[in-house]
């Protein structure tokens, strides 16, 4: 006798349309260029004599983040209810940050990104990732001009999250052993990205590590992986682990939370108006 299962698809309060995908892979080009450009730039070229204004100048990502949220909420209708979501996970992820701030890279904000993103999707984790981590910086008074690098890199590490395959039918211990390794091996990648945004800006004279904007590529390679042993290698381990253990102990109670929520908010049910009763 034939069974069949029922799968019901999982809802999306942000579903990303044409413009919204132009819009975030002009961001994600400017910001591969705004991260990398030490590896991208040749010896010989003049990027380097302006090493100390690029934080400047890559803070104009701000402007294009913050046009990537408002293209996403408009195109995609984003109703009140998705908004109030948006604004508790937000506030919920910028209050967990300073927890463990300056504690070994106790960041207990990371796991709630990754699960949030694996639910809410790719175009919800993006525009939280984003929020969350300008929130945050409000909160700490950590705005500055490495504050679009943080949003935009949040922005990628949520989205991801929100990639993963079998959102609709993957449960159980195979969901969270996925989602855990997402987030450690995100957790390092997060730590990498901002290194790369960091790093340029040591004058070349202070350390053996430091960028140089007159070596080669390959030197400079091996200067940045000296240079992420040598400063955040325990601190990304630490996010790493703190992300793995909240996303295996907590999150199966995170996930049904953040799905009961999704199915009650009903994000893609039409909106309906009925006339008045005779």
């Amino acid at each position: 006798m034939a069974t069949s299962t029922t799968v019901r698809r999982q809802a999306r309060a942000v579903r990303l349309g044409p413009r919204s995908l132009i819009a975030l892979a002009l961001v994600s080009a400017v910001g591969v260029a705004g991260f990398g450009w030490p590896f991208l730039a040749p010896p010989a070229s003049q990027i380097g004599a302006h090493a100390q204004d690029a934080p400047w100048l890559f803070a104009g990502l701000l402007v294009l983040l913050v046009a990537v949220v408002a293209a996403a909420i408009s195109e995609s209708g984003l109703g009140p209810k998705a908004v109030a979501m948006l604004g508790v996970l937000a506030a919920t992820g910028a209050a967990l940050r300073p927890i463990g701030a300056g504690t070994a890279g106790i960041e207990p904000m990371f796991f709630l990104m990754v699960l949030s993103g694996r639910v809410l999707g790719p175009g919800f984790g993006f525009v939280l990732g984003s929020v969350t981590m300008f929130a945050s910086a409000l909160l700490t008074g950590g705005v500055g001009p490495w504050l679009p690098f943080q949003m935009l890199a949040m922005g990628w590490f949520a989205m991801g999250a929100g990639l993963l395959p079998g959102p609709d039918r993957l449960r159980g211990r195979a969901e969270l052993a996925m989602l855990a390794g997402y987030g450690f091996l995100a957790a390092f990648a997060y730590g990498t990205v901002m290194n790369m945004a960091g790093w340029p800006f040591m004058s070349a004279l202070a350390s053996n590590v430091a960028f140089d904007p007159h070596a080669p590529v390959a030197a400079n390679l091996a200067r940045f992986v000296a240079y992420c042993v040598a400063t955040s290698l325990g601190w990304d381990l630490g996010r790493a682990l703190v992300t793995v253990v909240l996303t295996l102990v907590v999150g199966p109670a995170v996930l049904r939370a953040l799905r009961r929520a999704t199915r009650r908010a009903a994000f893609e049910t039409p909106v309906t108006f009925e006339g008045p009763r005779q």
